[in-house]
């Protein structure tokens, strides 16, 4: 059973690998349109992947703040659909700072 889901999850993977290539434009560089012509199920693995990054393309590093993109998801497809012209990026940014201030006034630590 496990040898499923290792296969589908690589298929996935794949998938989602295929969909980016054929932008042939790094994710920093997307407009939200772009991000949005992603099929949904994919969206939060972009924006995950994404968060992980650097403008560089290099890995920011090696943990993913799950609790945090997953507040961070909503809000970038939201903020997407209502300006689909700007920047995938800076909307990505703009979620990941909302979520570090909430944080902040909660006291939890990123």
């Amino acid at each position: 059973m496990k040898r499923i889901y290792f296969i589908a999850a690589a298929g996935l993977l794949f998938y989602a690998t295929s969909l980016a290539a054929e932008t042939k434009k790094p994710t920093a560089k997307w407009t939200c349109e772009e991000f949005l012509a992603v099929d949904e199920q994919f969206q939060p693995k972009v924006i995950y992947w994404s968060s992980a990054q650097t403008k560089a393309g290099k890995a920011l590093g090696s943990a993913v703040d799950i609790e945090g993109a997953e507040k961070v998801v909503p809000m970038v497809i939201d903020d997407c659909k209502k300006a689909p012209q700007e920047s995938f990026w800076s909307k990505l940014k703009d979620a990941w700072k909302k979520v570090e201030i909430d944080a902040k006034s909660l006291g939890k630590k990123l």
